[in-house]
Protein backbone atom coordinates (compact mmCIF):
# COMPACT_ATOMS: atom_id res chain seq x y z
CA UNK A 1 0.00 0.00 0.00
CA UNK A 2 1.45 3.37 -1.02
CA UNK A 3 0.68 6.40 1.19
CA UNK A 4 2.66 8.73 -0.25
CA UNK A 5 1.15 12.22 -0.55
CA UNK A 6 1.24 13.48 -3.87
CA UNK A 7 0.45 17.53 -4.15
CA UNK A 8 -0.53 19.24 -7.48
CA UNK A 9 1.23 22.36 -8.97
CA UNK A 10 -1.24 24.59 -7.77
CA UNK A 11 -0.99 22.68 -4.19
CA UNK A 12 2.82 23.21 -4.19
CA UNK A 13 2.55 27.16 -5.24
CA UNK A 14 -0.28 27.77 -2.69
CA UNK A 15 2.50 26.15 0.08
CA UNK A 16 5.31 27.70 -1.58
CA UNK A 17 2.98 31.23 -0.89
CA UNK A 18 2.19 30.27 2.51
CA UNK A 19 5.59 29.75 3.46
CA UNK A 20 7.07 32.76 2.11
CA UNK A 21 4.53 34.77 3.67
CA UNK A 22 4.70 33.63 6.53
CA UNK A 23 8.53 34.35 6.87
CA UNK A 24 7.83 37.58 5.56
CA UNK A 25 5.37 37.98 8.41
CA UNK A 26 7.92 37.01 11.19
CA UNK A 27 10.34 39.61 9.64
CA UNK A 28 8.01 42.42 10.03
CA UNK A 29 7.12 41.35 13.21
CA UNK A 30 10.26 41.22 14.97
CA UNK A 31 11.20 44.74 13.08
CA UNK A 32 8.07 46.08 14.87
CA UNK A 33 9.28 44.15 18.11
CA UNK A 34 12.51 45.22 18.26
CA UNK A 35 11.90 49.07 17.15
CA UNK A 36 9.37 49.39 20.37
CA UNK A 37 12.04 48.24 22.50
CA UNK A 38 14.09 51.34 21.14
CA UNK A 39 11.50 53.43 21.83
CA UNK A 40 10.53 52.34 24.78
CA UNK A 41 13.88 52.34 25.89
CA UNK A 42 14.47 55.60 24.83
CA UNK A 43 11.67 57.48 26.22
CA UNK A 44 12.39 55.53 29.97
CA UNK A 45 16.03 55.65 29.93
CA UNK A 46 17.27 57.99 27.33
CA UNK A 47 19.29 58.17 24.20
CA UNK A 48 22.03 55.49 25.54
CA UNK A 49 19.26 53.42 26.62
CA UNK A 50 17.34 53.65 23.20
CA UNK A 51 20.68 52.96 21.17
CA UNK A 52 21.27 49.62 23.57
CA UNK A 53 17.70 48.53 22.62
CA UNK A 54 18.50 49.08 19.19
CA UNK A 55 21.80 47.06 19.23
CA UNK A 56 20.16 44.36 21.15
CA UNK A 57 17.32 44.04 18.64
CA UNK A 58 19.67 44.38 15.23
CA UNK A 59 22.03 41.73 16.83
CA UNK A 60 19.57 38.68 16.11
CA UNK A 61 17.68 40.25 13.41
CA UNK A 62 20.29 40.59 10.76
CA UNK A 63 21.35 37.48 11.09
CA UNK A 64 17.72 36.41 11.37
CA UNK A 65 16.35 38.22 8.32
CA UNK A 66 19.45 36.96 6.19
CA UNK A 67 18.73 33.88 7.07
CA UNK A 68 15.09 34.06 5.93
CA UNK A 69 16.36 35.98 2.68
CA UNK A 70 18.42 32.80 2.02
CA UNK A 71 14.85 30.54 2.78
CA UNK A 72 13.09 32.35 0.71
CA UNK A 73 15.46 32.80 -2.30
CA UNK A 74 15.47 29.05 -1.91
CA UNK A 75 11.71 29.11 -2.24
CA UNK A 76 11.83 31.08 -4.87
CA UNK A 77 13.84 29.16 -7.07
CA UNK A 78 12.16 25.71 -6.16
CA UNK A 79 15.28 24.88 -4.31
CA UNK A 80 14.13 24.47 -0.77
CA UNK A 81 16.62 23.92 1.36
CA UNK A 82 17.80 20.48 2.57
CA UNK A 83 17.52 19.47 7.02
CA UNK A 84 21.45 19.83 6.74
CA UNK A 85 21.55 23.19 5.18
CA UNK A 86 18.58 24.24 7.16
CA UNK A 87 20.79 23.43 10.77
CA UNK A 88 24.18 24.55 9.37
CA UNK A 89 22.40 28.22 8.67
CA UNK A 90 20.66 27.86 12.46
CA UNK A 91 24.12 27.10 13.86
CA UNK A 92 25.57 30.18 11.68
CA UNK A 93 23.24 33.01 12.36
CA UNK A 94 22.67 31.99 16.10
CA UNK A 95 26.85 32.47 16.20
CA UNK A 96 26.68 35.65 14.28
CA UNK A 97 24.00 36.68 16.71
CA UNK A 98 26.57 35.90 19.47
CA UNK A 99 29.45 37.47 17.63
CA UNK A 100 27.69 40.72 16.63
CA UNK A 101 26.58 40.80 20.93
CA UNK A 102 29.82 40.43 21.47
CA UNK A 103 31.69 43.14 18.92
CA UNK A 104 29.24 45.34 20.78
CA UNK A 105 29.94 45.33 23.89
CA UNK A 106 33.89 45.14 22.98
CA UNK A 107 33.44 48.42 21.17
CA UNK A 108 30.25 50.49 22.79
CA UNK A 109 30.66 49.43 26.50
CA UNK A 110 31.42 52.66 27.70
CA UNK A 111 27.68 53.85 27.26
CA UNK A 112 26.13 50.56 26.58
CA UNK A 113 22.85 49.96 28.88
CA UNK A 114 22.91 46.65 29.39
CA UNK A 115 19.20 46.23 30.66
CA UNK A 116 18.21 47.88 27.46
CA UNK A 117 20.09 45.41 25.22
CA UNK A 118 18.63 42.81 27.08
CA UNK A 119 15.28 44.07 26.49
CA UNK A 120 15.99 44.71 22.88
CA UNK A 121 17.39 41.20 22.37
CA UNK A 122 14.73 39.01 23.97
CA UNK A 123 11.60 41.21 22.11
CA UNK A 124 12.76 40.46 18.98
CA UNK A 125 12.95 36.81 19.61
CA UNK A 126 9.64 37.46 21.07
CA UNK A 127 8.45 38.77 17.91
CA UNK A 128 5.80 35.96 17.61
CA UNK A 129 3.95 37.21 19.88
CA UNK A 130 2.66 39.96 17.91
CA UNK A 131 1.52 37.57 15.15
CA UNK A 132 -0.05 35.43 17.99
CA UNK A 133 -1.72 38.35 19.46
CA UNK A 134 -3.55 39.69 15.68
CA UNK A 135 -3.94 35.91 15.01
CA UNK A 136 -1.24 35.91 12.14
CA UNK A 137 0.92 33.11 12.70
CA UNK A 138 2.47 31.29 9.48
Amino acid sequence: MDSRLVLSEADRATLKFKAGRGLIRVLAAQAVMGLAAALISWVIAGLDAGASALIGAGAYFVPNALFAMRLLLGLLASKPASPVAFFMGEIIKLGSAVVLLALAVHFWQSWLVWPALLFGLVCVLKGYVLLMLFHKLP
